[in-house]
C-alpha cells in the first residue's frame, strides 16, 4: 500500500473545504434570494393593507371626533335618568309601605269590630235560648201532662200489651240475610 504523502492529505482537505465553503456560499445565496422575495412581498402587502386601513382609520378618527360628545352627553343623560328613577323608586317604596301599615291598621280595626260585634250576637242568642227555652220546656211538660191525663180519663187504664210479636215468620228460616 501506498503511503499518502502530507502534500498530497493537504491537498485533499484544501479541496474538501473549499467545496464545503462553496456549499455553504450557495446555500446563503439562496436564503438571500428567498429572504428579499419574501421581504419585497411583505413589503407589497403592508403597501395594500396600508392603503385599505388608513382611510378607515381616519373615517373611524372623525365619526369618534364629531360623535363623541354626544356620548358623553346621552350618558350624562342617562345618569341623572338613573338617579331620579332610583329617587322615585325610593318614594314610591316608602309610600306603598305606608299604604300597607295604614290598611293593616284598618283591617285590624275592622277585625276586631267585627268579632266583637259577633260575640255580642252570639251572647244574645245563648240569652234568648235560654230565656225562651226554660218557658217552651215547661209548656212542653205540660201538654205532655195534659195529653197523658186526657188520654187516662178517656180511654181508661193502660192495657198491658199481651206477648211480644215476632218480627219474622216460621217460613223464614231457611232465609238467610
Amino acid at each position: 500500500m501506498n503511503y499518502v504523502n502530507n502534500e498530497t492529505l493537504l491537498l485533499i482537505f484544501v479541496a474538501c473545504t473549499g467545496a464545503a465553503v462553496l456549499l455553504q456560499a450557495i446555500v446563503l445565496l439562496a436564503l438571500l434570494i428567498t429572504a428579499r422575495k419574501a421581504l419585497k412581498l411583505a413589503h407589497e402587502q403592508i403597501e395594500e393593507l396600508r392603503t385599505n386601513v388608513l382611510p378607515v382609520v381616519s373615517d373611524t378618527k372623525r365619526l369618534l371626533s364629531t360623535v363623541g360628545p354626544k356620548i358623553e352627553s346621552v350618558a350624562s343623560d342617562f345618569a341623572v335618568l338613573t338617579h331620579s328613577a332610583r329617587t322615585h323608586g325610593i318614594r314610591l317604596e316608602e309610600s306603598a309601605t305606608d299604604i300597607l301599615e295604614r290598611v293593616s291598621r284598618q283591617s285590624n280595626r275592622v277585625d276586631m269590630m267585627l268579632t266583637n260585634a259577633l260575640d255580642t250576637v252570639d251572647r244574645a242568642g245563648a240569652v234568648v235560648a235560654e230565656v225562651l227555652s226554660v218557658p217552651i220546656r215547661q209548656l212542653a211538660g205540660m201538654a205532655a201532662f195534659a195529653r197523658a191525663a186526657v188520654g187516662t180519663l178517656i180511654g181508661g187504664a193502660p192495657r198491658p200489651q199481651s206477648e211480644p210479636q215476632p218480627t219474622h215468620s216460621p217460613a223464614d228460616k231457611d232465609l238467610f240475610v
